[in-house]
């Protein structure tokens, strides 16, 4: 990690030279927690390191939601995973997304070199190499990791809405077309699923079923599914269908009691941020459907690391932004701390930004106008301060960061610039194949890498559509013959008589019927006489 002047700020000349400034203690008695605390780092004051004087963040306070900020290349990578380490060390899981591929180096130990001893003696950090139990998912299985599915359904029209970019109206006729899905007993497991349902809908036998709850346009129908067309052609079937992730799964605790860091590996979809973005807003909404009410606890049950979290509020609805909100806001009391990890604070709405108790702030830059007017706008987020906290904030070396965060008692801490430690497991990637024994050995592996695709929507209704075909094409054979019929016996009667043969010509005269029956009296007579024994009179 690079050095820094440290920040700037006026000397007290009530003070004599070397002693320290009376704001020193003050700050420093703000982090002096009785409680379990992680160890940021030392307090930097007047371009000096004070070992002595450590910035904490109260265990029990990390439900209270944060925010890491800072400009690209500033330490915010190190700073999340410096506080997951601490948190698994602790007994809490935490979740990990891995936007850029770097944080898988948590499950190893880290490298012994002369910028780290540097860096713990200036912190009075005890820096030991450790290694801290992983697991690795991945979005459906697309690159390395354990995959990770939601059904359709599970998704909801919201998160759906947002991630196939829908106005508001439209996004009203996917939650219509969810609810009548519900309704029937249709079951939206992937993306085919909704896509019949939808065609299903608009068709003339489908068209009647919305008439009671509203209607479906076909102009609204065709924009859904077009979007669903481009949404599959980002690879996006892979995310949708079963087995379905347990969330579950990332509370649970390794076998030496620290907690399991769940990392999910997006590289493979660093160009679909708006995807991965949703789904992991889809993981948090979940968690928070499935857990009891708990309160306030000694220390947290899950912490959730939010990366690039630009990416989540970009172009989001009313009604998308309003579920984040409602969310983060009351998943506190499931036991639930979350973390937004971005450049500045103004990347996350207002309303969000005020749940987030805790802040870590690294550099920002103010190389143009708007970089100076979202300084002057992060300033102004902070509690007052003996600080000039614009000069800071553009001085800050990488590593360091002004930081805030809530006491004991739930009240903000004075602003303290700090240098902060360095993590103690390996500060970059492990390498592919490390990575794939750690997915392969999971006992998680066998029981979600294998795709499932049982009877749903698609199955049901193509099996009805098939069915009443096949009626149709029979009832329409049965007429179709049933016309033959009638058309055959109608050209019977209508048909005109042949003409009769030569034979039947002569036998059919008269002079044949007369002549017959004269032979047949003589012949009668002859046949009398030979039976009764009378001879044939002579003349």
């Amino acid at each position: 990690m690079s050095q820094s002047t440290g920040p700037a700020v006026p000397a007290d000349p009530s003070e004599p030279s070397g002693a320290p400034a009376p704001a020193v203690d003050a700050i420093a008695a703000g982090y002096a927690f009785t409680g379990a605390a992680l160890d940021l780092g030392a307090l930097l004051w007047d371009g000096k390191c004070l070992p002595e004087r450590q910035i904490r963040i109260p265990l029990a306070m990390l439900n209270r939601h944060g925010l890491v900020a800072g400009a690209t290349g500033t330490g915010k990578t190190k700073t999340l995973q410096l506080i997951a380490e601490q948190l698994s060390a602790n007994g809490v899981p935490v979740f990990l997304a891995d936007v850029k591929g770097d944080v898988s180096g948590i499950s190893a130990p880290g490298a012994a070199n002369e910028r780290t001893a540097a860096r713990a003696g200036e912190v009075a950090q005890e820096w030991e190499a450790t290694a801290y139990p992983a697991e690795f998912y991945s979005l459906g299985g697309i690159g390395p990791g354990i995959p990770v599915r939601a059904s359709v359904t599970a998704f909801g029209p919201v998160l759906m809405s947002k991630v196939l970019q829908l106005n508001p109206t439209q996004e009203q006729s996917l939650g219509l077309i969810f609810h009548y899905a519900d309704s029937k007993g249709l079951e939206l497991i992937d993306l085919k699923d909704l896509r019949a349902v939808v065609a299903f809908l608009v068709s003339d036998e489908g068209r009647p079923e919305l008439k009671g709850i509203g209607g479906l346009s076909t102009v609204t129908a065709g924009v859904i599914l077009r979007a669903l067309t481009a949404f599959e052609q980002q690879g996006a079937s892979e995310f949708f269908g079963e087995p379905e992730f347990d969330t579950s799964e990332l509370l649970r605790t390794a076998a030496d009691g620290r907690g399991v860091v769940s990392v999910l590996e997006l590289p493979a979809v660093q160009d679909k941020p708006q995807l991965f973005s949703t789904f992991l807003m889809w993981l948090l909404a979940d968690l928070y459907g499935g857990l009891p009410e708990v309160g306030d606890l000694e220390q947290p049950k899950l912490v959730f690391f939010f990366d690039e979290a630009h990416l989540l509020f970009n172009g989001a609805s009313k009604a998308f932004l309003q579920s984040i909100t409602q969310t983060v806001r009351l998943i506190r009391s499931k036991g639930i701390g979350v973390f937004f990890v971005t450049q500045t604070p103004k990347d996350v709405p207002a309303d969000v930004l005020a749940q987030l108790g805790n802040r870590v702030q690294h550099a920002l830059r103010a190389f143009t106008p708007d970089d100076a007017k979202a300084l002057k706008a992060t300033v102004k987020t902070f509690p007052n301060s003996p600080y000039d906290l614009e000069e800071t904030l553009t001085g800050l070396g990488t590593g360091e960061a002004v930081v805030t965060v809530l006491s004991e008692k739930g009240a903000p801490t004075p602003v303290a610039a700090t240098r902060l430690r360095a993590p103690q497991s390996l500060m970059g990637p492990v390498g592919a194949e490390a990575l794939d024994r750690a997915v392969t050995s999971s006992p998680l592996y066998a029981r979600y890498a294998e795709p499932v695709d049982r009877e749903s929507a698609y199955e049901k209704i193509t099996a009805e559509q098939a069915a009443a075909e096949a009626a149709a094409e029979a009832a329409a054979a049965a007429a179709e013959a049933e016309k033959q019929a009638k058309d055959a016996a109608r050209a019977a009667r209508s048909a005109p008589k042949p003409e009769p043969s030569l034979a039947e010509q002569v036998v059919g005269s008269g002079l044949f019927r007369s002549l017959a029956r004269s032979i047949g009296t003589q012949l009668g007579r002859e046949i009398s006489r030979s039976v009764f024994g009378t001879a044939r009179r002579r003349r």
